[in-house]
């Protein structure tokens, strides 16, 4: 398990003072109104610096942070598409049955009918509700509604994820 959560990616400089747009990869955008420190990551998510968030501003369209000691648009600019992170000790609290994406990312998927189907590549939000991406060796990913009622159960200690997929589904990827 990672000891970090992506939380957001830097999306361009906002002003001349060394603001920077952030486009959130996280469910609540109102999580970076409080945060008070994060690392910039690249994209193999290797740690470039740790920056103290000296503001925030949060709305519904945007996020703009500021960084001590980043007060220059030049500046600012040079970590434009860089991740940002932050400890697994300073993220969100989830609620019990809900998982961080990154920590659903690699579980092996098996289903009670066709045994192990693959592991999971990614979960796709969706208006009504979440899609698991299931990776295959040498065949289209497998599409899963993240509904209980397909997913019997997570265990993130033994790296797996239970499901019974619905009548057909299976079919469909195999035709």
């Amino acid at each position: 398990m990672k000891n970090y959560l992506v939380i957001g990616k830097i999306a361009g400089v906002h002003g001349v003072r060394g603001e920077v747009k952030i486009a959130p990869l996280t469910d609540d955008v109102r999580r970076f109104s409080s945060l008070k420190e994060c690392f910039i990551m690249d994209d193999k998510e290797k740690v470039l610096s740790t920056m103290k968030v000296t503001h925030a501003h949060v709305d519904s369209t945007r996020v703009l942070l500021h960084f001590e000691g980043l007060d220059d648009r030049d500046e600012a600019a040079k970590w434009n598409g860089r991740f940002l992170a932050v400890s697994r000790e300073n993220a969100v609290k989830l609620p019990e049955d809900r998982y961080f994406i990154t920590d659903l990312q690699g579980l092996k998927v098996i289903d009670d009918e066709h045994g192990e189907l693959g592991v999971i590549s990614d979960i796709i939000p969706s208006g009504s509700g979440d899609i698991i991406v299931v990776k295959r060796k040498d065949r289209l990913d497998l599409l899963i509604p993240f509904l209980k009622t397909i997913v019997t159960r997570i265990s993130l200690d033994e790296g797996v994820m239970l499901v019974t997929l619905p009548a057909g589904l299976y079919d469909v990827y195999e035709s």
